[in-house]
């Protein structure tokens, strides 16, 4: 046995924070981009039942403010959005591309140059302060065309054009970026199928159906993918992505034990089929029950067992609670997974419970899972910041969630012998909640002088959580 195992985070680690295209970049038609799932989505009242797919809302309207457009306007302040990264001594910037932005309408049979570049400019920008880019291909995010033509990915032809992006991008990037994750928390197809799938229901519809059906094809996409990118670079490592958080029983009650057992394989499900390559027996079971026959093609089952990924990155925010008994119900709010109020716990304003032991207990089931690499690709805490006049924040609050996070990642690998390649703070600089379409639920480093209206300077300023973390990079995690 190898003696660094003991010694806290190796030499190598991946330091950084992560964004998504559709929360940061704005410029929502320019460069000749389309229009995307998240551009209809709209702040306020509405923005869930359209999430869910129960509101049907596949335009812009004068009714509703929209959030993506402008955002923080990534797109026009990237280069100083990356010197400030750099300056902390990111690693690692884990970014989103949009879909929109590449191919405008998604089943174009060329690409947009002008995205193309766009994203060419970001990764030049990167590599000139040694930040490595990790990107997601899917981050929220499908063109809107697609969703109306062909009702998104309920259909078998978005393998087709998700292929087609997929060839596009590793080929014109395969200098420049290593690190690929294929969906942006696959799971969250099951909570928010609008968002993660782009589904909108019809009336009397059988829901769960569909949501499978769509799953499988972003399984089967997700493969091709690893696939494709295995044969333009052999030094691509290809990432499955799982909003992820063990669930825990309310009562050792074996009812309740075992309730939380189903609630974790319902999320397991994906990264099963996406890192041991084939349907887990429950979920075959499962279908059964449900009388779910999937559409699959002759080759999908062997396109699956050959191609799994190569890491399993994952977002964790908070743990879990599920009870067998009904009248149990005491719940969190503001969350897209319904969760029990755990009395063990604290939690944030927006009622997420903080749990750093629960991120050591999350790492340790998915690597006895799966004997993979980890990396964890989203957390942080979402909480209102107050500036002074000069921009500053004094958020020591950040900053011991953080603390406490990363000293329980330190003991999964010390301790436990996890293997993890990385760490990316979520909204390392200030961006649009994907839940609730606010900005002043902020996760940043760096402050963006926006509000929840649109109202603001867009200026950037280091936050106390900046200086902090540059530290611990500096360090490779040994000043906390």
């Amino acid at each position: 046995m190898s003696n660094d195992i003991a010694k806290g985070f190796p030499k190598g680690f991946l330091w950084g924070g992560a964004t998504a295209a559709n929360q940061c970049e704005g410029g929502y038609l320019e460069g000749n981009k389309g229009l995307s799932t998240v551009d209809v989505v709209p702040a306020g009242k509405d923005r869930f039942p359209v999430l869910k797919g129960e509101m049907k809302m596949l335009e812009c309207d004068s009714e509703h403010f929209y959030p993506s457009h402008e955002a923080i306007d990534f797109y026009h302040h990237y280069k100083e959005d990356i010197a400030l990264l750099g300056e902390m001594g990111f690693k690692t910037f884990r970014l989103s591309l949009s879909w929109a932005r590449i191919f405008p309408n998604g089943d174009d049979t060329e690409p947009n140059e002008e995205g193309l570049k766009f994203y060419d400019d970001i990764f030049d920008e990167c590599l000139k302060y040694g930040i490595e880019p990790l990107v997601t291909i899917t981050h929220f995010d499908v063109p809107m065309h697609l969703v109306k033509t062909i009702g998104s990915w309920r259909s078998r032809k978005m393998v087709d054009y998700y292929e087609r992006l997929c060839e596009v991008i590793f080929n014109r990037y395969k200098d420049k970026v290593k690190y690929w994750l294929t969906f942006n928390e696959i799971n969250m197809l099951l909570h928010l199928p609008f968002i993660g799938a782009g589904l909108v229901f019809e009336d009397g519809e059988n829901q769960e159906a569909v949501k499978y059906q769509a799953a499988h094809h972003q399984l089967v996409a997700s493969a091709k993918a690893t696939k494709i990118a295995h044969r333009i670079n052999p030094e691509f490592k290809i990432g499955c992505m799982l909003a992820a958080a063990n669930t825990y029983p309310f009562t050792c009650a074996p009812e309740d034990v075992w309730k939380s057992m189903e609630k974790d394989r319902e999320n397991y499900f994906f990264i099963d089929v996406q890192s041991r390559g084939e349907y887990p027996n429950y979920a075959k079971k499962m279908f059964e029950r449900l009388n779910i026959k999937l559409a699959m093609e002759d080759e999908d089952e062997e396109l699956l067992k050959n191609n799994t990924v190569d890491f399993i990155s994952f977002s964790y925010y908070a743990s879990r609670l599920t009870s067998a008994d009904p009248n149990v119900k005491a719940e969190t709010s503001g969350n897209a997974f319904k969760t029990l109020r755990n009395p063990h716990l604290k939690a944030s304003e927006w009622g997420w419970q903080i749990d750093p032991l629960g991120l050591r207990i999350t790492m340790n089931s998915l690597y006895d899972r799966y004997q993979k690499p980890l990396f964890i690709v989203e957390n942080g805490l979402g909480a209102v910041d107050i500036p002074d006049e000069n921009g500053y924040v004094e958020d020591d609050y950040r900053i011991e969630y953080l603390r406490k996070h990363i000293k329980a990642m330190k003991d999964a690998i010390s301790i436990d012998g996890v293997e993890l390649w990385g760490y990316t703070t979520w909204g390392c600089i200030d961006l649009v909640s994907a839940g609730t379409g606010e900005m002043k639920k902020r996760y940043g480093f760096i402050y963006v002088d926006k509000d929840n209206e649109g109202n603001g300077t867009l200026k950037r300023s280091r936050k106390k959580s900046f200086y902090w973390y540059k530290k611990v990079i500096e360090t490779n995690g040994e000043v906390l």
